[in-house]
C-alpha cells in the first residue's frame, strides 16, 4: 500500500476521529488545524476518546500510548509536505476546500494522494483545482468515526486505478468496510438518506403526525435505530440544510430541496444536539420534542 504517513486537515468531530483510527492502525499521523485553540480542542477530543476506549476495555493502555506517540499536531500546513496521504475534513464549502488543496498541491510530493471527507460536494470539483486529478479520491467516513464501520471510497472519472486501490487498501487497514461510490453528490448513503429526512420534515409540515409519533413509527415499524427527527438532531440541522442545498443545486429534484420548516428552524439557531435545541430539547435527561 506504501502509505506510511497520513495528514489530516481539520480536527473537529470528523477529523479527530480519522486521525485517531489512523494512529491506532499504526500510521504516523500529522494533524493540522488553523489555530492553536482548535488544535488543542482536537487533541483533547482524541485523548478523551482513546481514554474511553481503554476504560471500556476496547483498547489496551499500551496500545493507546503507542497510538498517541504516532500523532503530531501543527498549525503549519507545510508540515504536511511529506505525507503519503492527506485527508481533508474542514468546513463543507467548496471554495475553502479548493483553496486548501491548491496550497497542498504546491507543497506535497507527486506521489501524495489527496482525499476529501466531504459528504455532499463532488470530488471532481476539488480535484480540478489541483494538478493531480488522477491522485484525488473521496474517503467519506461516518460519525462517530471510531465506531462506524463504513467508508465510501469515491472515484472520479480522472482517478487512477492505482490511487483508488491505495485508498481502498488504506480504508481496510484502518479497520473499516469500504464500498465503492460514483462521484455524484451524496455518493450512496446521503443520496438515499437525505431525501428520507427531508420527506419526514415535509410530512410534519403537512400534519401527518407529531415529531414523537413519526420517530416512534419509523423505529418500531421499520426497525431503524432512531427516527428521522432524532437523526436530524444528531447530524446537525444546519448541516442537513447545507447538504440539501448542495444536492438540490446538483440534481434540481424536489426531493433534495430543503423544506420551509427546515429553513425556519435553522434561522432560529436550533441546530440539534450540539446546540441543545433542534426538533428536540436536549437540556434534560431525555430529549423532549419542541413545538414546530
Amino acid at each position: 500500500m506504501d502509505i506510511g504517513t497520513v495528514g489530516v486537515v481539520g480536527c473537529g468531530l470528523m477529523g479527530s476521529g480519522i486521525a485517531e483510527i489512523a494512529a491506532k492502525s499504526d500510521f504516523d499521523v500529522k494533524v493540522r488545524e488553523v489555530s492553536k485553540d482548535f488544535l488543542e480542542a482536537g487533541e483533547k477530543r482524541i485523548r478523551k476518546s482513546m481514554d474511553r476506549a481503554v476504560e471500556k476495555e476496547k483498547l489496551s493502555a499500551e496500545d493507546r500510548d503507542a497510538a498517541w506517540a504516532r500523532l503530531s499536531f501543527t498549525t503549519e500546513i507545510s508540515d504536511l509536505a511529506e505525507c503519503d496521504l492527506v485527508i481533508e475534513a474542514i468546513v463543507e464549502e467548496l471554495a475553502a476546500k479548493n483553496a486548501l488543496f491548491g496550497e497542498l498541491d504546491g507543497l506535497c510530493g507527486e506521489n501524495t494522494i489527496f482525499a476529501s471527507n466531504t459528504s455532499s460536494l463532488t470530488i471532481t470539483d476539488m480535484a480540478a483545482a489541483t494538478s493531480r486529478p488522477d491522485r484525488f479520491v473521496g474517503l467519506h467516513f461516518f460519525n462517530p468515526v471510531p465506531v462506524m464501520k463504513l467508508v465510501e471510497v469515491v472515484r472520479t472519472i480522472a482517478t487512477s486505478d492505482e490511487t483508488f486501490e491505495r485508498a481502498f487498501a488504506f480504508s481496510k487497514a484502518v479497520g473499516k468496510v469500504p464500498i465503492t461510490a460514483k462521484d455524484n453528490s451524496g455518493f450512496v448513503v446521503n443520496l438515499l438518506l437525505v431525501p428520507y429526512m427531508l420527506d419526514a420534515i415535509r410530512q410534519l409540515e403537512r400534519g401527518v403526525a407529531s415529531v414523537r409519533d413519526i420517530d416512534t413509527g419509523m423505529t418500531l415499524g421499520c426497525g431503524y435505530p432512531m427516527g428521522p427527527f432524532l437523526l436530524c438532531d444528531f447530524v446537525g440541522i444546519d448541516t442537513l440544510y447545507r447538504i440539501s442545498e448542495i444536492m438540490f443545486e446538483e440534481y434540481r429534484e424536489e426531493r433534495y430541496a430543503p423544506p420551509p420548516l427546515l429553513r425556519r428552524i435553522v434561522a432560529l439557531g436550533r441546530y440539534g444536539r450540539k446546540t441543545g435545541r433542534g426538533f428536540y430539547d436536549w437540556s434534560g435527561d431525555e430529549p423532549v420534542p419542541l413545538p414546530v
